[in-house]
């Protein structure tokens, strides 16, 4: 009878701190925490890159969840031949069990914040996590190795550009980075969209106080465990198995058919007066017409001004203080000629 997977073991609670141990083909392993696992090769002085992929901060968007559990079990297999460090992490584990997006907190909104006595479970776990990106980027950054963070999502809505990623505001004294772009494009991915302010998201957290090049990555529409059949992956897995195994492509020009956006504006829920005049549901990326008012809270309103404007993530059922959408359009700073 075969050992169930990483993720299966995570899901029944059988995966906490434990000891070093070494495969068959001298990769090193250590699960460093409940549902985080670590993989370095034999040599790690010889590595190419450091690289963290984490999924299943929100509970519901399982098709990551999946590809990364292929991924490990791949490595467990000898399958991919490790030339790189690279630390797994399931999100948040609770949500997973429960197939909810989250428990009582939505954990993409945690991070990058002074903890507090009063924290609950979810909010814990967020801190314990930049604790582990922090110790697991402290050798790279001493040894100036490459430092890659893909945090894998997918989206409650439907979308017009069904794979895109969200590149966090780079910190201060550096620049979005073409070279950073383009590779995504080689994982499958339509559209990049630039952040314009900070964020309380986890790929923010390891760009902003881990140095490293970070994307919130969004993969298709949110399915239950065992139906993400209409979900292809299959570009993004092979190219994180190919940087598993030390290949970091450095494709010089952003494909013509890469769409890179920066987002305008951000629309904060500041009270429970806030309307949302779109559907809810409206598609990630719908055209919004000059002059139209999106949205109201009190006294502030929301009126399209930009050109070729268009609506992502529309939620206006999220708590006050949070987002409630993002106001995107065109970005002309990435020559692809």
């Amino acid at each position: 009878m075969s050992q169930p997977s990483f993720l299966q073991q995570t899901l029944d609670g059988k995966t906490t701190l434990g000891l070093p141990f070494t495969l068959g083909n001298g990769v090193r392993v250590q699960v460093m925490d409940e549902g985080v696992i670590r993989f370095e090769p034999n040599d790690s002085d010889s590595r190419k890159l450091d690289l963290v992929i984490s999924c299943g901060v929100h509970g519901n968007e399982t098709a990551p969840v999946e590809l990364v559990d292929r991924l490990i079990s791949a490595l467990y297999a000898g399958e991919l031949r490790l030339k790189a460090r690279v630390l797994f992490v399931y999100g948040n584990v609770d949500a997973l069990r429960s197939g909810t997006r989250f428990i009582k907190q939505d954990m993409n909104r945690l991070f990058c914040r002074i903890p507090d006595v009063s924290d609950d479970l979810e909010a814990r776990r967020a801190t314990m996590l930049e604790m582990q990106l922090m110790r697991f980027f402290a050798r790279a950054m001493q040894e100036d190795k490459p430092r890659l963070h893909y945090d894998l999502h997918t989206a409650i809505h439907g979308s017009l550009i069904e794979k895109f990623a969200i590149y966090p505001l780079p910190p201060m004294g550096k620049q979005f980075e073409p070279t950073e772009i383009a590779r995504l494009a080689e994982a499958g991915i339509e559209a990049v969209l630039l952040q314009s302010t900070t964020s309380t998201t986890f790929s923010f957290f390891s760009s902003r106080h881990c140095d490293a090049s970070a994307f919130t990555v969004e993969l298709g529409r949110a399915m239950p465990f065992g139906q993400n059949q209409a979900v292809d992956l299959s570009d993004m897995e092979r190219y994180l198995a190919a940087l598993i195994e030390g290949e970091l492509p450095q494709p010089e020009l952003i494909p013509e058919h890469t769409q890179v956006f920066r987002v305008a504006r951000e629309i904060v829920k500041e009270s429970d007066a806030f309307r949302l005049h779109i559907d809810a549901k409206t598609d990630n990326f719908m055209p919004l017409p000059q002059g139209m008012l999106l949205a109201e809270d009190g006294g502030k309103r929301w009126t399209i001004t930009e050109e070729n404007a268009r609506i992502i993530f529309p939620n206006p059922d999220v708590a006050v203080g949070q987002r409630a959408g993002l106001i995107i359009v065109p970005s002309r700073s990435f020559s692809r000629t």
